[in-house]
């Protein structure tokens, strides 16, 4: 139902009542804003009751608005042009206090992660990670700081990994090209959703490695080509897009490997440690 969401309110637009069109109408128009009004906001704007706006939702077959919310929101959120972006937010932020609105969204966001992510496949991605020979961590644009955030503790813990952040498709593929089923890659892409992404992990599904996914739900391209799929809740902030929960499954993963890989890692920085201090890589703060 989500890809036709448009399409099922045009054709059922005749059947609706009066409230009902008002409501049909302003989402067709403006569906990139209205994905992100709550009911109520929903109902103010075309002059209805919120009431009128949940039975709308549940004309079209939805459980409720929530679940309306979701599929057009899924289905703007890889639209929207970076101006959009921001237009949206503007109007979603209104007068509130920008500070108080974004840190408990992303608490949110966190407490959904924390109740939706699959503890087999995060168990999966652990156990792949661990026997692989070596270890690709693809992760463009916006999701280049994560990929680059699990790459560097990754080093700790295994000797060849490869971190792969370009966004261009032909380098990708070029770093890619040796990959073989005795390797793992962790893909991570959130909306909106690069293309080298999704065809980089579809080529290392065919080519025999085991393919870790991390991004916004199952429905995400990279999705399709995941043994090991881990969803983390991410929304739309103004220009950028919240990873906290995201990076927040990069931690668990971090620490999940760590603690299977003690030895190897304490060896690595107990050398570390004698290196960082001859060379006086950090300051020493003196209390």
């Amino acid at each position: 139902m989500t890809a036709d969401i448009l399409t099922n309110i045009h054709n059922k637009l005749t059947t609706f009542s009066k409230g009902q069109r008002r409501i049909a109408t302003y989402i067709l128009e403006s569906y990139d804003k209205a994905a992100f009004l709550t009911a109520g906001a929903l109902g103010k704007i075309t002059q209805v009751s919120e009431s009128t706006v949940v039975r709308f939702a549940a004309e079209l077959g939805y459980d409720g608005y929530p679940a309306m919310q979701r599929a057009l929101q899924e289905m703007v959120l890889n639209r929207l042009t970076s101006v959009q972006r921001i237009e949206v937010t503007d109007e979603r932020l209104g007068e509130q206090d920008v500070v108080s609105t974004i840190l408990q969204a992303d608490m949110d966001r966190l407490r959904h992660t924390n109740e939706h992510l699959d503890r087999e496949a995060f168990s999966g991605a652990v156990e792949a990670l661990l026997q692989a020979r070596c270890i690709y961590v693809l992760g463009v644009r916006s999701s280049a700081a994560l990929a680059s955030s699990l790459s560097y503790y990754l080093h700790y813990m295994f000797e060849n990994v490869q971190l792969i952040t370009t966004p261009s498709t032909s380098e990708v593929f070029e770093q890619l090209v040796r990959i073989s089923p005795q390797d793992a890659v962790i893909g991570i892409s959130f909306p909106r959703y690069s293309t080298a992404t999704g065809k980089a992990l579809q080529y290392c599904r065919e080519a025999g490695a085991q393919v870790i996914a991390l991004t916004d739900s199952e429905t995400a391209p990279i999705a399709r080509s995941a043994h090991y799929l881990l969803t983390a809740k991410s929304d739309m902030v103004s220009l950028v897009d919240s990873l906290v929960a995201p990076m927040s499954v990069v931690n668990a993963l971090i620490v999940a490997l760590t603690s299977r890989r003690k030895h190897e890692t304490a060896q690595t920085l107990d050398r570390l440690e004698q290196v960082w201090d001859q060379y006086h890589v950090y300051e020493k703060v003196h209390i």
